[in-house]
């Protein structure tokens, strides 16, 4: 067994074998180590080898998926090692013949199709990326529902768009491994290495031509050779990592560039949009909006928001459609009952495809696609032309669901190998071996009714035993006419005793057979119906993917009209200007989280940057920390993306011009892994900015140049806010505290001085969170140290140091000589106070005794109190 076991991890040098002991995974030598510590399970051992004791563990089949799912997230790879035949079978091959095994899939992070060890609102991507000759391309493909999707890129668009798709899993060629390691590290994603020749694309394109069944891949588009060798590297690898057993993948789509709008990995990181700052989901754009009922709709709104469209007929006929939804709430309301009851058919079909699937599998695409077909009965004709579109594919499926309905149970199991989810009267057959396995004692009572009458013999009895099995049993006295014709055609004598005489019969033999093998029997059968049930099920499943697609686009348009609704959203104005005019405006993810916290209303705020014709391209604001500039900066860029990924807005009013990318650099954060301070990041993002920003992009910056001295500082950030305007040319809110940039309004025609009102108050300050024109009159940054619970020691020394310094200024450049007359800032706590004396009423008071008092004396005494009170 052990030279077995050696053999298979031989090609399987860098990933954990699950080799296949009966009901348990078992894992030898540093494979076991390894997982023994990663699933915290007990380290044994098990034999020898070579003089030292064999390190095993071993995890239980049947909840091998939760051990698979902590491995991969902690970086291993599994080969899966099953028993190919049973151990009856070797046997019959010798006495200490091995079990024959083999490895029948390699588990990696991008290769997951089991429910449970997939997010069923997030898709996980596999994609692979392929240079040749100067030119690039990315491929992906989600195997969990087939998708595939392919687009010409390089490899400076590489990290924005793994930032878009964030894949779990990453093909390299090997010859390019290296110059790409720090991905891994940067996107979170695990990355694969794979041999050149996989990347080679005359021999790619035979390989897709082989899987779709064409002779040419001009019906699917037309591709460059590096796009096909990234699609044949993601085929060759599938075959590697399941055995040769493909799953359902859809024909290539190819994405063309520009289509959406582009966001780099720092924007999406900053405005956290499908995952926060900490890598989770609360907190983020999507978890505060996501109203979809359906698995579908889930990954959809991902994609809608990971990649919102600049094609201005694809917006307005979503957002149509959500509007539609709005105006008509009897009819969401109804689609939206039917969708609660839609299954995940796009996971489930390709389960089934890859032979992972259940009999839960196929009633999943029953209820679907029963659903469908509800939901395209509900909605009358002149539907918006999306939702019309998506209709058509939701119906044609009368034949495959009828044939599910009578086949299946309602709830079937989750294996076939359970039996019982075939629905009784669907096969003639496998109800009658039910009938025996089930109600053996019963057709054995009617087998001993009918032969006591054919017998005329009252007392004959039926019995059973572990030597005879099923026979008849009858006196000795009545034998005799058993015996004789005709009845000893029918009953064949088995064995005589002392008192009776056993028969049996041709019938009854067989009958015993049938029973004692209807259990199997009826498995058998139900496994050769499953088997018969997947085959029509694939036999659709480019429509059911069809009906997959048009679920999620209903449940994703419904999800938007009931946000719309139950939010107070308003339907954006997208046109090919280049204005952009929010009244109103809200941050979605901030108003959530303050009416979760109490009563605390959120400001809304305009925000009008002009087309080119008049007013200002750009907003530069001021005002102290913690008023709400971030946030309102954030918020303008959510609008815009919200708008374009076909959604209503949180705003009164919103007028937005087509934007082709979005820009965000705010907040402070440093990469120390790759030895970048927190200034030399806000640099590398904010030259990736301007390097890349067209007129038609929409740019927020905060705190440019805060990293360095205040000079560099002020100086960089000038000079940044002069490219945007002159030379990107785009519509942008710039944040600042350099107060010293105001001016710049009135030299450039563009920009425009805007602020975050506060209220000064007994020397704090109140945030009142409101954006007006003009600008800040200081940053208010002592108070905002003093709210923040500065020591008043702290405090106050930065009053005098802020005063020296601004007179200073006011002087002429005389900070330096007014801070050398600053006495030193002592941290030696200020003397307490004496404690104080004792007042005339406490003294008063401490010689009174209470118990010795009349109530007129205890009364004068109050009033003589009152006195001294009034007078001291």
């Amino acid at each position: 067994m052990m030279a077995q076991y050696l053999e298979l991890k031989a090609q399987y040098e860098n990933a954990l074998l699950f080799y296949r002991m009966g009901d348990f995974y078992e894992m030898f030598f540093d494979d076991a180590k390894a997982a023994a510590e990663a699933l915290d399970i007990a380290l044994t051992k098990r034999g020898k080898h070579n003089g030292e004791d064999i390190a095993m563990c071993g995890v239980p089949v049947h909840s091998a998926e939760g051990y698979l799912l902590t491995l991969i997230r902690k970086g291993f790879r599994v080969a899966v090692c099953e028993q190919m035949e049973n151990p009856a079978e070797a046997k019959k091959r010798g006495y200490k013949a091995i079990v024959k095994r083999d490895v029948v899939r390699l588990v990696t992070p991008g290769t997951l199709t089991e429910e449970s060890l997939l997010e069923a609102r997030r898709h996980n991507y596999l994609a692979a990326f392929a240079e040749i000759r100067g030119e690039a391309a990315l491929a992906w493909v989600d195997i969990s529902t087939g998708a595939l999707h392919v687009m010409q890129t390089s490899p400076v668009r590489l990290g924005p768009e793994l930032a878009r798709l964030m894949p779990s899993e990453l093909i390299l060629s090997e010859s390019k491994f290296e110059d790409y390691a720090e991905l891994e590290t940067e996107f979170g994603l695990s990355l694969t290495p794979l041999a050149p020749a996989s990347f080679d694309s005359t021999s790619a394109e035979s390989k897709i031509k082989s899987l779709f069944k064409v002779g040419s891949l001009d019906a699917f588009g037309s591709f460059n050779r590096p796009e096909i060798a990234a699609l044949g590297a993601i085929i060759d690898y599938l075959e590697i990592t399941q055995k040769g057993k493909l799953p359902l993948l859809r024909p290539p789509v190819r994405e063309s560039v520009g289509g959406t709008v582009q966001i780099d990995a720092a924007t999406r990181r900053n405005l956290e949009i499908t995952h926060s700052l900490s890598g989770g989901r609360d907190g983020t754009l999507i978890s505060a909006i996501d109203r979809t009922l359906t698995a579908g709709g889930g990954r959809l709104l991902a994609r809608r928001l990971a990649s919102p469209s600049t094609d201005l007929k694809t917006i307005q006929m979503r957002q149509d459609a959500v509007e539609f939804l709005v105006e008509n709430s009897a009819l969401a309301e109804n689609l939206s009952e039917a969708l609660r009851r839609t299954p995940d058919l796009d996971r489930a079909l390709s389960r089934l495809g890859l032979e992972r699937g259940g009999p839960r599998d196929i009633a999943a695409i029953r209820n679907g696609l029963t659903q469908a077909e509800t939901i395209k009965d509900t909605f009358p004709e002149g539907l918006p032309e999306l939702l019309a579109s998506a209709a058509k594919d939701l119906s044609g499926y009368d034949e495959l669901v009828d044939l599910l309905d009578q086949a299946l149970v309602a709830d079937p199991p989750l294996l076939a190998r359970d039996g019982g989810f075939i629905a009784p009267g669907f096969d003639e057959e496998l109800d009658e071996a039910r009938k025996l396995r089930d109600e053996g004692r019963s057709v054995i009572a009617s087998l001993q009714a009918k032969y006591a009458e054919l017998a005329d013999i009252s007392s004959l009895k039926i019995k059973h035993n572990n030597v005879l099995g099923y026979f008849i049993e009858t006196t000795a006295t009545h034998s005799e006419k058993m015996l004789a014709a005709p009845l000893s055609e029918t009953f064949i004598h088995r064995q005589t005793t002392a008192n009776q005489v056993r028969f049996t019969t041709v019938e009854l033999s067989e009958m015993e057979t049938k029973i004692l093998n209807a259990g199997g029997r009826a498995l058998e059968i139900e496994k050769r119906l499953y088997s018969t049930l997947t085959e029509a099920v694939l036999n659709h499943a480019a429509e059911i993917n069809l009906a997959g697609n048009a679920l999620a686009e209903f449940d994703l348009a419904s999800a938007f009209a009931d946000l719309a609704k139950g939010e107070n959203w308003c339907k954006p104005n997208v046109d090919n200007s280049r204005t952009f005019d929010i009244i109103g405006g809200r941050h979605p993810v901030v108003e959530q989280s303050l009416r979760k916290q109490g009563d605390t209303p959120f400001v809304a705020n305009d925000c009008q940057l002009s087309d080119g014709s008049d007013g200002a391209d750009i907003w530069l604001l001021t005002g102290p920390n913690m008023a709400g500039k971030s946030t309102f900066l954030r918020q303008n860029a959510l609008i815009a993306l919200l708008a374009q990924a076909g959604s209503f807005v949180p705003a009164k009013s919103a007028h937005i011009g087509i934007v082709s990318q979005i820009f965000s650099r705010v907040g402070a954060s440093d990469d120390l892994a790759r030895g970048r301070s927190t200034f030399m990041v806000e640099m590398v993002e904010t030259a990736a900015i301007l390097n890349q920003a067209d007129d038609r992009a929409l740019v927020i910056l905060d705190e440019i140049g805060r990293g360095t001295a205040t000079y560099d500082g002020l100086s960089i950030a000038w000079a940044t806010l002069e490219h945007l305007h002159d030379a990107n040319k785009c519509r942008a809110l710039f944040a600042t505290h350099y107060h010293e940039m105001t001016a710049l309004a009135d030299k450039l025609g563009g920009v425009e001085n805007a602020t975050v009102t506060v209220k000064e108050w007994e020397g704090d300050v109140i945030f009142l969170h409101e954006v007006k024109k003009g600008a800040a009159d200081r940053s208010y940054g002592v108070q905002v140290a003093k709210l923040a619970g500065l020591p008043d020691a702290v405090v106050n020394r930065a009053r005098v140091v802020l005063d020296a310094l601004e007179k200073g200024e006011r002087e002429g450049g005389k900070q330096k000589a007014l801070i050398d007359d600053l006495p030193l800032f002592s941290a030696t706590p200020p003397p307490q106070p004496a404690p104080a004396q004792d007042s005339i009423v406490e003294e008063a008071l401490s010689e009174i005794i209470p118990d010795e008092l009349t109530p007129r004396e205890a009364l004068q005494v109050l009033y003589d109190l009152k006195e001294k009170a009034r007078t001291s």
